[in-house]
């Protein structure tokens, strides 16, 4: 093992920072503050965060072929052209529930924007049950509903070979598989394959490496977990020094550096006094694996 190294590169301070993505061709870290309202863009040549403020809940970013992004914000798709600093609506869920917002999303390799919904929060992790649906954006702007009853639709990736989906509903505290059609986009067989022990807390957001490895962010645990799917074994542990890590992927020019997004929401003035570095996002170099670059939006 090379030596793990964890440094905090924007202490933004952010409410709910998530949904890393690397955005190769502006060489920056694309994340968002999803009470916070902002879509933020960190430029690691220029030591510095832009942000373009939204008027609802923004939840995730995601690249787009034709350029700029795809963002879920409230209960809707929308489009985000950055230089106009211009949000328009693509399409809207959930219509029949007011008090839902979309959590995480990501674009798969056939470049279909997945993202779920979840209830509002009444404080971080508590809130109304079963209200959320994990919903599909297909390149022709049409939306599919995959299933219902979620609590907090969050982390979501795909196999190398293409053929696994792997979800997290936070609240069944289990990483999750589905069969998983790349033609078509259907998921299906659903089995868990990772259950978190307490000291982990809640799994929030995931990514995957080029061994195929599950990197989960856990909320109020701290730390990165490295996983096995295929064995359901955990691999490796790193600690970070704030409790609300809320997501993580790969990126810099090699996607050999992984990126951690965190929260402050919730915490007191004594947690915060304990962990001035929450709500930051970290970088991790040393951990002697690569990402897989981001898809980015087929519509």
């Amino acid at each position: 093992m090379s030596s793990v190294k964890i440094e905090c590169v924007a202490n933004e301070g952010c409410r709910i920072g998530e949904s890393p993505v690397w955005d190769e061709k502006e060489s920056a870290l694309l994340f968002v503050d999803i009470t916070g309202r902002k879509v933020c863009r960190w430029s690691p040549a220029a030591k510095q965060v832009q942000a373009i403020s939204v008027d609802a809940p923004v939840s995730s970013v995601a690249l787009r072929k034709s350029g700029d992004y795809v963002i879920t914000l409230g209960t809707r798709f929308a489009a985000l052209k950055w230089k106009e600093q211009l949000v328009t609506t693509i399409t809207q869920v959930d219509k029949d529930k007011p008090n839902n917002r979309f959590n995480d999303g990501k674009v798969d390799p056939a470049g279909r924007y997945f993202a779920g919904t979840m209830a509002e929060e009444i404080q971080p992790a508590v809130l109304e049950r079963h209200q959320g649906s994990l919903y599909t954006l297909f390149s022709d702007l049409s939306v599919v509903k995959h299933f219902d009853q979620v609590d907090i639709s969050n982390g979501l990736d795909w196999s190398l070979d293409h053929k696994i989906f792997f979800y997290i509903d936070s609240l069944s505290y289990s990483v999750d598989a589905f069969d998983y059609d790349l033609q078509t986009g259907k998921i299906g067989n659903r089995r868990s394959i990772y259950k978190l022990e307490k000291e982990e807390s809640i799994p929030d957001g995931m990514c995957i490496d080029t061994e195929g490895k599950l990197w989960v962010a856990c909320y109020n645990g701290g730390r990165v977990i490295r996983l096995d799917p295929e064995t359901g074994k955990r691999l490796q542990t790193v600690k970070l020094p704030v409790d609300k890590t809320t997501s993580c992927c790969f990126g810099g020019k090699d996607y050999s550096e992984m990126y951690v997004t965190s929260a402050s929401d919730g915490m007191d003035k004594e947690w915060l006094s304990r962990q001035p570095q929450a709500g930051g996002i970290f970088k991790i170099t040393g951990l002697g694996v690569k990402g897989v670059p981001p898809y980015p939006f087929a519509g």
